[in-house]
């Protein structure tokens, strides 16, 4: 099926630059996305993200988000949970620092001998986070991430995901002659079809109005595209409830 992809954690860290706890959340952030989990993670840009940003926005509404701060102000959960959703997980450094007795974290451009420990406390910590969210297992005999049973496995295959490299699925429909991507249409099908939301009227303007959060329509390309997503979600019930009634 069109929404079946390879499942990640998004993170969101602090973009103040005023604290060095701020610079410590970056870091941590940057070695779990570089070094402890690259295959299991991406990052989204909390400025972006704050100024409408669609594919961060639909991916923070769509799949897990681990947000990093620096100080209790929580600047990036704060965010996420007002513009998308609310983070699966939260890790503040100056808590985290306090909780090891680390004192005097110092160094916006160089951090400390403090700091770069921190660095590595909040890293482990999200990784952490990261396996816990993906149902992932470490094992020390094998030293090795324990095998994922096949239906982890099945929903693994990638698909086609948006270009902004959100990794989030897209939809596309040829219109006048040009091919227009939706962004994150395959989910909200499936979301619907989980509420039993069955193809009518009322459904498509329910459809429409989540399409156009993550998505700009052109004027002249609505009727179309409306047409096709229409027909695109009668399609998915209909092939979905033959599959139901094939398995009972």
């Amino acid at each position: 099926m069109a929404d079946r992809l390879q499942k990640k954690v998004g993170i969101v860290t602090c973009s103040g630059e005023e604290l060095a706890e701020g610079t410590v959340s970056r870091l941590a952030a940057l070695k779990v996305l570089e070094n402890l989990r690259p295959d299991d993670t991406v990052t989204i840009c909390l400025p972006l993200f704050l100024a409408g940003g669609e594919g961060d926005r639909a991916f923070a509404k769509f799949y897990p988000t681990i947000t990093i701060d620096g100080c209790y102000k929580r600047c990036a959960y704060r965010g996420t949970e007002k513009y998308s959703n609310t983070p699966a997980a939260s890790i503040v450094i100056s808590e985290l620092a306090a909780e090891h007795q680390l004192e005097n974290i110092e160094g916006k451009r160089q951090l400390n001998a403090a700091g770069l420990m921190a660095v590595d406390l909040a890293a482990e910590k999200t990784a952490e986070q990261v396996d816990a969210l993906l149902g992932k297992h470490w094992s020390r005999r094998e030293g090795a991430f324990a095998q994922e049973n096949s239906k982890a496995e099945e929903s693994r295959q990638v698909t086609a995901t948006c270009s902004c490299g959100s990794g989030i699925p897209v939809q596309k429909f040829e219109i006048d002659g040009r091919q227009v991507e939706i962004l994150a249409l395959p989910l909200l099908f499936k979301s619907f079809y989980e509420q039993t939301a069955r193809p009518s009227e009322d459904t498509l303007k329910q459809l429409m109005a989540e399409v156009r959060v993550y998505n700009e329509i052109e004027p002249e390309q609505e009727a179309q595209l409306q047409q096709k997503i229409s027909q695109a979600y009668q399609d998915y019930w209909m092939d979905n409830e033959r599959k139901k009634r094939e398995q009972n």
